[in-house]
């Protein structure tokens, strides 16, 4: 219950800010830049393997449209939905959020698990469904054979969406925090599905960081230890705690500027690693005092439990 909390505060926290902020601003810049590079670098995609007889996939038109024009397209995960928020709450948040990425010139394609048929792309009626139906399921890599075979409906974690995403030909995907190594995973061995699939899913993945409520240090050591490319964006390798622009821990890079970070996403592409780039955007400085005051209250939940 307290995470959900801290989910549905931060997602309307951020999303009045987004807008009128530049670093909010700079994820979406970030996307585009990036979107332009991948295609004047010829890199190839994966959407020629999806074919419209796909069994399992179905790739919304306007979605299919933007691919076959060479045009941005921005995944979004679905978890968000169908279990961060109560509605309407989740359905205004799903709605703005696509009409962010519409405004900064990118096509939306919110990723879902809909009667067993895995959606890139939703229609209004869809995110309706999603947003009020009460006994949908939270897909992660694991849970997709057992939700396909059953034609059950879920939302999608960040490693479904990945997984999705790319299977389309999308190469950016953008979401408020990853998963990664929970408190005291050196002895539960409770890590985040997230992090493995950025290891093996080439894909750029644009977000605040890892959820502070997390062991951010060892997160960042597994992912260096998968193969992942963590670069913060902005003047500093600080690497942000979701709430809050400082964790403590540094990423091993940083870029300074959508054409940096664009060109970073190329060249992993280019290099053929299969492995996936994490871009963290910290929250901006003059909404960091909200910020604190949520982490301030994570930490003593954490020391009291």
């Amino acid at each position: 219950k307290t995470h959900r909390r801290i989910w549905k505060h931060f997602f309307t926290f951020s999303l009045k800010k987004l807008r009128v902020s530049p670093q909010g601003l700079n994820r979406m810049r970030i996307l585009k830049s990036a979107c332009s590079v991948i295609l004047r670098t010829g890199v190839r995609t994966y959407q020629n393997t999806l074919c419209n007889n796909d069994l399992f996939f179905k790739v919304h038109p306007s979605v299919s449209q933007s691919l076959a024009e060479n045009k941005p397209v921005v995944a979004l995960e679905s978890t968000i939905i169908t279990h961060g928020m109560p509605y309407p709450h989740n359905l205004s948040t799903a709605t703005e959020v696509e009409a962010i990425v519409r405004a900064e010139g990118a096509t939306p394609a919110t990723v879902s698990v809909i009667d067993g048929e895995i959606r890139v792309g939703l229609s209004a009626d869809e995110l309706n469904h999603l947003a009020q139906s009460k006994s949908l399921l939270k897909v992660s890599r694991c849970d997709l054979p057992h939700v396909v075979s059953k034609g059950l409906s879920g939302g999608t974690t960040v490693s479904a969406t990945m997984i999705a995403a790319h299977r389309a030909g999308i190469s950016v995907f953008v979401t408020g925090g990853i998963g990664g190594v929970h408190r005291d995973g050196q002895n539960s061995l409770d890590i985040s599905a997230d992090l493995t699939e950025l290891s093996r899913t080439p894909m750029a993945v644009v977000s605040a960081g890892v959820k502070s409520i997390l062991d951010i240090g060892r997160t960042l050591e597994f992912l260096e230890t998968l193969g992942v490319c963590v670069a913060t964006y902005g003047p500093s390798k600080d690497f942000p705690a979701f709430f809050t622009p400082h964790s403590g821990f540094a990423s091993a890079y940083n870029v300074h500027n959508p054409n940096e970070a664009a060109k970073l996403i190329a060249s992993n592409l280019l290099l053929g690693l299969q492995s996936g780039v994490l871009i963290a955007v910290p929250i901006p400085e003059e909404h960091a005092a909200a910020g604190q005051q949520i982490e301030e209250a994570i930490q003593a939940a954490a020391t009291e439990a």
